[in-house]
């Protein structure tokens, strides 16, 4: 009886530590996905890739990928805090950063070198024949340098030209309705504006490394999630290198994700960046250096009076995702 007691007290306490040890342990903490909203420039698809081909989960981080046409609310938004990230310009992340200083851009994730294009009615044969004419641009953004820069190729100023302020998407309708003379674009919009018999005036390709996007996360983003930070981009820098790898079987998953035409799809123009690119773009002491780049963009902003004080440059640049783990 003795020995019987002995075994069922040992089960007894065995059970209770057992329940003590399974009870007390944390229940495994499941981060919230990372949310982050990007546009309609192809430069931005590499996300669609990564979260389809799962090389977001495989790097270790649940992504929201959110995909919205029109992005001036959602910048709006991401500073709200809806979004932990978002895609931008490098101009329009200057623009940002002037009422949100508490952001910081990590990845640039394209150039365009012939894909934004400025696209115009038939009659427009050269840039020159654009003085007095209606020009439709994203006004307070990047469009606004890039087509500043065009009408500087004719020794033109914005003076010259009536600046009309639309978004990318709206400048097929825009050249249709007569409202536009000339607007700068991309594909797809570049594509439906051609089927109204507009034409290419100019391209990104003659203003070589004005027209960077970037990743753009909050500051309190990156501080609480560093890792998930880096494995976003090391999942989107895969996803590139697979892109510029397999053309056709990426064009059909952005394809397909987007519900857009296959054939609108082209990274002609658009130069996907790596790693060892980015590690030389975020270098200050490089001559191509993103912090030349944008210092450019703020002084026009500044004289254009799009913004009324320079952002301080260096805070707006981080580069510690691309360096191995300290």
């Amino acid at each position: 009886m003795f020995k019987l007691l002995r075994y069922i007290s040992i089960f007894l306490i065995t059970a209770c530590l057992l329940f003590a040890c399974h009870t007390s342990s944390p229940t495994e903490f499941k981060r919230p996905p990372l949310k982050v909203q990007f546009a309609s420039f192809i430069g931005e698809y590499p996300g669609i890739i990564a979260q389809e081909k799962g090389f977001f989960k495989a790097q270790g981080v649940d992504v929201e990928l959110t995909y919205k046409r029109y992005t001036q609310l959602e910048r709006a938004n991401f500073s709200a805090g809806k979004y932990d990230g978002i895609t931008a310009s490098l101009g329009s992340f200057i623009i940002l950063s002037a009422t949100n200083p508490d952001i910081q851009g990590v990845l640039v994730i394209d150039e365009s070198t012939g894909a934004d294009v400025v696209v115009a009615q038939p009659q427009i044969k050269t840039v020159a024949d654009l003085q007095g004419k209606k020009l439709g641009a994203n006004l307070g953004g990047f469009s606004e340098l890039f087509v500043t820069e065009m009408l500087k190729s004719s020794n033109f100023t914005s003076d010259d030209v009536k600046l009309v302020k639309l978004e990318a998407l709206e400048i097929p309708q825009g050249l249709k309705n007569n409202v536009i003379q000339a607007g700068h674009t991309w594909q797809p919009h570049l594509s439906e504006a051609i089927k109204s018999g507009g034409h290419i005036l100019f391209t990104s390709k003659q203003t070589p490394g004005l027209i960077l996007d970037m990743i753009i996360f909050r500051n309190d983003t990156i501080r609480d999630r560093p890792e998930d930070v880096r494995a976003f981009v090391r999942g989107w820098l895969q996803a590139a290198t697979y892109w510029r790898a397999n053309l056709q079987e990426g064009n059909a998953i952005v394809s397909k994700a987007l519900k857009i035409p296959n054939n609108t799809l082209s990274l002609e123009g658009v130069k996907l960046t790596d790693l060892a690119e980015n590690q030389k773009l975020f270098q200050s002491g490089n001559p191509n250096s993103i912090y030349k780049t944008a210092k450019i963009y703020a002084d026009f902003f500044i004289r254009s009076g799009n913004v009324t004080r320079l952002p301080e440059l260096k805070s707006l640049f981080n580069s510690s995702f691309l360096n191995p783990p300290s």
